[in-house]
C-alpha cells in the first residue's frame, strides 16, 4: 500500500540521486587517525582522513583509550538513569571540574551531546520578555534551541544579524538597538554566536561583541565546539585566542559556553555547558535534556577528562596543529585553490555547485584522500565546498598528498 509519506519520500530520493546529491555513508574499519581504513563495498582501502574533527589526534591516544577502558571496568557500560535519579557517578563530577578549569568558569555540566547541551540553554534560561539575538550562520543546534525556546515560552523574542557584522546595516548593534526599542522586550537580552564557524572556518570577534553586550546589558553565549583544542596557546578556545580566559571578572569575558567532547577532546561523544554556578544549577534543576535523558556514559567522561589533561600539559600538540594548518593553507593557495582565510583548522575550498562538490569528494576518495563535499542544505545554494580539516596527527607528507590529489581534479 502506498501512503503519502512513501510516495513523497520515494520522489525525494529519486531526485537526490538524479542530481548527484545522494549522501553515501563510509564505513571505517579501525580507530580514527590521520590514516584510516575504509570498507568500500566489501573491499578495504587505506585513505588519508582530512574530514575528521580529531584536531589534536587524541581519539586514538593510548592514555585516552586506557582512561575509558578503566572506567568501563570500574563503572560498567552505562548509568541506566538520568542524573537527578541515580545517574551521577564520580567521573561526571571529575570531568565537570576539569572542563570548568579548562574553560576558566566557575562550573560546568555535561550532556550526552553538544546538541543537547545547546538545546538545554535557551528553553531553560529564557523567560517571556527576553530576546535571543543570533548570528545568521550559527550551528543548527543553536537555531533549533532558539526555535524551541520561542515556541514553548510564548513571549520570548528572537533577532538575527549578518554573519560577523557588528556595526552598520543588519549588524549586531542594529539588532541590539531594535531590541532596546521593542517595548515587548522587558527581560534579558541574549547574544549567541559560534566561536569558530564550522563551514567557514572564520571566528567571532569576541572582544568587540563583549563591548556591545556590556553597552546593552546583554549576556554573551558562545558555542566553541570547533575552537576547543584549536584556538589559543593551550587550545582552550576562541576566548583564549582573544585573551579572554581570566577568571574572576565579568567584564571582558564570555558569560556562557557550550561545547563538545566529540571533536578535539577525545572525539567520543558528549557536550557541556560552562558558566557561573547559578547558570549550571538552573540547568540541573530545570533543563529538560538532563532531567529526561540518561547521563553521559562514564567511559566517555573519563576519556574526555584525560584528553583535556593531555591538551593542557602538551601545548606543543596545539602548536603542531597550528604549523600544519599554516603549511596546508600555503600549499593549497600555491596550487591555485580558493581557500577561505582563517587561523582555524577548517580549510574550505569553494566550488559553488553541490553536485560538483560531491563528485570531487568521490574522486578524491578514489585517489586515497577522504574529504567531504558540502552543499545545500548544510550551506546556502551556490556556496558548496570541500571542507578540508587539518589535524596535529597529519604530517607534511600527508598534506602534500592532499594537495597533489586536488591538483589531479
Amino acid at each position: 500500500m502506498t501512503t503519502p509519506f512513501t510516495a513523497r519520500t520515494t520522489s525525494l530520493f529519486s531526485s537526490l540521486r538524479d542530481q548527484g546529491l545522494w549522501k553515501e555513508l563510509q564505513t571505517i574499519e579501525g580507530p580514527m587517525d590521520s590514516e584510516i581504513t575504509l570498507n568500500r563495498n566489501g573491499k578495504k582501502q587505506k585513505v588519508l582522513c582530512f574530514c575528521s574533527n580529531n584536531y589534536l589526534g587524541l581519539a586514538n591516544h593510548p592514555e585516552v583509550i586506557e582512561a575509558g577502558t578503566k572506567a568501563l571496568r570500574d563503572y560498567g557500560a552505562g548509568t541506566a538513569s538520568v542524573r537527578f535519579i541515580c545517574g551521577t557517578f564520580s567521573p561526571h563530577w571529575e570531568l565537570e571540574r576539569e572542563v570548568a578549569r579548562y574553560m576558566g568558569t566557575e562550573a560546568s555540566y555535561s550532556f550526552v551531546s553538544a546538541w543537547t547541551a545547546n538545546e538545554a540553554v535557551f528553553p531553560t534560561l529564557c523567560e517571556p520578555g527576553d530576546i535571543i539575538i543570533s548570528d545568521e550562520l550559527n550551528h543548527a543546534c543553536i537555531i533549533d534551541s532558539i526555535r524551541l525556546a520561542t515556541t514553548v515560552k510564548k513571549g520570548v523574542h528572537k533577532g538575527v544579524y549578518k554573519n560577523n557584522v557588528l556595526e552598520g546595516e543588519k549588524s549586531l548593534r542594529a539588532a541590539l538597538e531594535a531590541a532596546r526599542a521593542n517595548k515587548e522586550v522587558t527581560g534579558q537580552i541574549w547574544v549567541v554566536t559560534d566561536g569558530v564557524f564550522s563551514m567557514e572556518g572564520s571566528i567571532a570577534d569576541l572582544p568587540k561583541m563583549r563591548k556591545l553586550c556590556d553597552e546593552f546589558n546583554a549576556l554573551l553565549v558562545v558555542d566553541d565546539s570547533h575552537g576547543h583544542g584549536v584556538m589559543g596557546t593551550l587550545g582552550r578556545g576562541t576566548h583564549e585566542h582573544w585573551g579572554m580566559v581570566d577568571r574572576g571578572t565579568h567584564k571582558g569575558r564570555v558569560d556562557i559556553f557550550t561545547g563538545t567532547l566529540g571533536k578535539a577532546l577525545g572525539g567520543g561523544a558528549g557536550g557541556f555547558v560552562a558558566a557561573s554556578q547559578q547558570v549550571i544549577d538552573l540547568l540541573i534543576q530545570r533543563g529538560r535534556p538532563t532531567l529526561f535523558s540518561n547521563a553521559l556514559p562514564v567511559t566517555i567522561a573519563a576519556s574526555a577528562k584525560k584528553a583535556i589533561e593531555i591538551t593542557l600539559r602538551e601545548p606543543q600538540r596545539v602548536q603542531r596543529l597550528r604549523d600544519n594548518v599554516q603549511y596546508a593553507r600555503t600549499k593549497l593557495k600555491a596550487a591555485g585553490f580558493d581557500v577561505l582565510p582563517s587561523p582555524t583548522a577548517i580549510c574550505p575550498i569553494i566550488v559553488h555547485d553541490t553536485a560538483k562538490a560531491i563528485a570531487m569528494s568521490k574522486r578524491l576518495l578514489d585517489l586515497g584522500v577522504f574529504v567531504i563535499g558540502f552543499g545545500y542544505p548544510v550551506v546556502p545554494e551556490g556556496h558548496a565546498r570541500l571542507r578540508c580539516q587539518i589535524s596535529a596527527a597529519h604530517t607534511t607528507q600527508h598534506i602534500d598528498t592532499l594537495v597533489d590529489a586536488l591538483r589531479k581534479l
